[in-house]
């Protein structure tokens, strides 16, 4: 089973760029608002924005920076056990279920954020990709 072990990957991909989006969309006419120089800004960086604009409206921008963070471990690990034809329905639903929290994560954080849910999901999340990760790491090894 490649492909639905594949489909769950491209997923968090898309869903990175709607978080992409998102940050963009709440972000622009933040600083529009704002009217900074463009040449005050030159060269400044994304987190530059954490003093300037107010909190909630970074949020979206940490999400998804957490979005180039673990989710490139579950990439790697999605598709390593793709290439060893390990998808199995319980790898399948371990990704699947992987994502769906990532997603509830960013919907959390870029909305609400308060700490020990947020966290909470971070963890159920990082458990089920350890899960996976064993899972595969077993199938690599009988190999």
């Amino acid at each position: 089973m490649v492909a639905p072990m594949i489909a769950p990957a491209l997923a968090l991909v898309i869903w990175s760029l709607v978080m992409l989006t998102w940050m963009a969309a709440v972000r622009m006419p933040a600083l529009a608002k704002l009217k900074i120089d463009p040449e005050q800004a030159r060269g400044g960086r994304g987190a530059d924005l954490d003093r300037i604009l107010p909190r909630e409206i970074n949020w979206p921008a940490h999400n998804y920076a957490h979005l180039m963070e673990q989710p490139t471990i579950f990439y790697a690990t999605a598709l390593a056990i793709a290439i060893l034809g390990a998808g199995t329905p319980l790898t399948v639903g371990l990704a699947w279920t992987y994502v769906g929290l990532r997603v509830i994560h960013s919907i959390w954080q870029a909305t609400v954020n308060s700490i020990p849910v947020r966290a909470s999901l971070f963890f159920l999340s990082s458990l089920v990709l350890l899960v996976l990760a064993v899972n595969g790491l077993v199938v690599a090894l009988a190999f």
